[in-house]
């Protein structure tokens, strides 16, 4: 398998004003989910109009870098993160449970680039 971006993640120091810029710019749809954690879904689509990649856009944590983060799927984050390691690469965000989604875990590679890795699993209902 090749791993190809499944998803992209966009902080914000002022989510209301990104959304904006970004459905300005872009013509981005943004769904932001109920609940509370403010999370706003982003669907894309290419330039000949067909779905593109999805994405969200949230509240930049107070020592959060600025930059988008893209999720690369993969078969197993278990696996993968084992493979991160031995290459050289840093898990920055272990592995965490997105109920009705699947798992994610934020990494480093060897120059320092902040990318995320994204197993699917639909099934899933709790935390790990």
């Amino acid at each position: 398998m090749m791993a190809t971006i499944v998803h992209f993640d966009v902080g914000a120091e002022n989510p209301d004003r990104a959304k904006a810029f970004y459905r300005q710019l872009f013509g981005w749809k943004l769904m932001t989910l109920p609940g509370p954690v403010h999370y706003t879904l982003i669907e894309t689509t290419d330039i000949l109009g067909a779905r593109g990649v999805g994405g969200g856009l949230a509240q930049r944590e107070k020592n959060d870098p600025t930059g988008m983060v893209n999720f690369f799927g993969v078969n197993s984050i278990d696996e993968s993160l084992i493979e991160v390691q031995k290459l050289g690469g840093k898990v920055i965000q272990n592995k965490q449970a997105v109920p009705g989604w699947g798992y994610l875990a934020v990494c480093l590679d060897t120059e320092g680039n902040r990318f995320g890795l994204f197993q699917d699993e639909k099934n899933i209902t709790e935390n790990i």
